[in-house]
Formats: C-alpha cells, structure tokens, sequence
C-alpha cells in the first residue's frame, strides 16, 4: 500500500500498490487500478513510481 494525496487538497489516501495499471500525467497525475476506477493525485508519476518501488523492496525483503 503507498499513500497519496488527491488533488485540490482532500485527504490522503492509500492505494494498493498491486492495483495500480497506469500511471500517466496529463497534466495532473493519473492513477488507473486494474478496476478501472481513475485517481488524480497530487504526486509526480516519478514519485509514485518510487514510492511502489520501496513498497515492493520492503515487502519482498521480509520474504527472505
């Protein structure tokens, strides 16, 4: 799960990491999950990248 933060300043969110299909800039942020459901988020897509990419790091280091 990573955090976000939706656009215009609502609450922050957790997203499933494993959900996410795209991710896009338009040019706000465009998360796509896997249902279809689309979030706009304050975050670059450089930054939610990394955020899933130490997710999975801390997930799949508590494997070994």
């Amino acid at each position: 799960m990573i955090k976000v933060s939706r656009l215009k300043g609502e609450d922050d969110i957790v997203v499933n990491a494993e959900l996410i299909e795209t991710i896009e800039e338009t040019p706000d942020t465009v998360i796509t999950l896997t249902s279809g459901k689309k979030l706009i988020v304050e975050e670059s897509m450089d930054e939610i990248v990394r955020r899933v990419m130490d997710y999975r790091r801390a997930i799949y280091r508590n494997l070994r």
